[in-house]
């Protein structure tokens, strides 16, 4: 019988699971805290939220005073009693004249512009939160369902740093601009920090809107003294701090587009009409929602094709969640969702609420993908210019030739001889 012997039974040491968490929690944590993660998702959904809202300003700015101003039937009394009631942030209850709803109103538009562009986008998300809540906030009855995802994506987009790629702000951070004296964006939150002071001085903000505008004013100011005088250890804790609440707001942003999509399909698999898959029928002949009565009564005129519909839409709302774990699956259903809304936008009319949901499902496209998509636009962008140069040149000389030969055919004056 062979003895047993203790050092020869020992096994190689292997990592405990608390020793192999807490270096999966220590590379989680750099990943996060070393550079703003997933920089082209959270700029496409700048982009596509920025335009979205523009388009949506520009398309109502001859209803603009019937829906949100002064000529509106939900009046401003109507709306300052609600927002008593529910303490919904609108910059428009703070005053009841014209010129100032013209203001909110173009200055609403204007910040769309340049946070589409990325100027200044530490400022102009801020800006964009306040126009959003502002207008949708003083008639919440004018609504398709895209307000509420505007609202809520307005907020969140404050908190991400949406400027790191296809934005003048990094190209000015590629130039070496990005470390000067800022004289632009100083005057900017001057011009608000003394704008908040007065507003706060005459009680129009409630205590929690308050609180929060000047934790940003404050967290402005002192990013930028860390950046202009502290440059070393406090401006690298102060930009790892930045890099972990970007990245927490891109898991509530992707968190609250799977609960939309989720409780939006479960709800249905609980109505009857969904249940026997004629649910998409019943809209399709409703006049607000056919502005193609052809093609909507076409769709609706095959039963199969509503079954279709109505059973994918359900499927595709249920499994979205699921999905996103699986690089290939979740580019698929992307897909499936965008063409989902564009079908929404073309032929139920909801374009913007279709504009916004694309840019929330865009969010979740790969990397490589959204760098693909860039690469043809950017190329893309060049050939326009070129074309439209060429355009107007040939135009130029049309005119000049047309201006030559009319010149040429016309009678010249007779030369008078004493």
């Amino acid at each position: 019988m062979t003895g047993f012997s203790p050092a020869t039974s020992r096994r190689p040491s292997v990592p405990s699971a608390f020793v192999r968490l807490r270096r999966a929690m220590g590379r989680g944590v750099a990943r996060i805290t070393s550079g703003a993660i997933a920089p082209y998702q959270t700029a496409v959904l700048r982009i596509g939220l920025a335009f979205a809202w523009f388009a949506f300003l520009l398309r109502e700015w001859l209803h603009r005073a019937d829906l949100y101003g002064v000529d509106a039937p939900w009046s401003w009394g109507m709306g300052r009693e609600l927002i008593s009631v529910n303490h919904a942030f609108t910059a428009l209850m703070w005053n009841d004249g014209r010129l100032w709803f013209e203001v909110v109103y173009a200055a609403a538009m204007v910040v769309s512009v340049m946070l589409l562009l990325g100027w200044r986008t530490r400022t102009t998300s801020l800006l964009f939160m306040i126009g959003v809540l502002a207008i949708v906030n003083r008639n919440p009855m004018v609504a398709d369902g895209g307000d509420n995802v505007f609202k809520v994506m307005a907020i969140y987009l404050v908190f991400t740093r949406c400027g790191q790629v296809w934005s003048l702000d990094a190209r000015r951070a590629a130039a070496g601009r990005d470390g000067g004296r800022d004289v632009a964006g100083i005057v900017m939150w001057v011009f608000l920090t003394g704008v908040l002071a007065l507003v706060t001085g005459a009680g129009k903000l409630s205590p929690g809107w308050a609180l929060l505008l000047w934790a940003f004013v404050l967290g402005q100011a002192a990013w930028w003294l860390v950046r202009r005088f502290a440059a070393g250890e406090p401006r690298t804790v102060m930009t790892m701090a930045a890099n972990a609440v970007h990245a927490g707001a891109l898991l509530v942003i992707a968190v609250e587009v799977c609960l939309i999509y989720a409780t939006a399909g479960w709800y249905k698999i609980q109505g009857t009409a969904w249940q026997n898959g004629t649910a998409l029928y019943y809209p399709l002949h409703v006049g607000a929602f056919t502005p193609w009565p052809a093609l909507s009564h076409a769709i609706a005129s095959s039963s199969l094709v509503i079954l279709i519909f109505t059973y994918g839409t359900v499927m595709a709302e249920v499994a979205f969640p699921f999905t996103l774990f699986n690089t290939r699956a979740r580019t698929v259903m992307v897909a499936i969702m965008i063409s989902l809304h564009v079908g929404i936008g073309v032929v139920l009319g909801l374009t913007f609420f279709a504009l916004v949901m694309i840019a929330a499902d865009a969010f979740f496209l790969p990397t490589a993908v959204l760098r693909w998509v860039g690469d043809r636009v950017a190329r893309a962008v060049p050939r326009t210019r070129v074309m439209a140069t060429t355009a107007a040149m040939a135009a130029g000389v049309g005119v000049a030739a047309g201006a030559r030969s009319r010149a040429e055919a016309s009678p010249k004056p007779e030369r008078v001889t004493k």
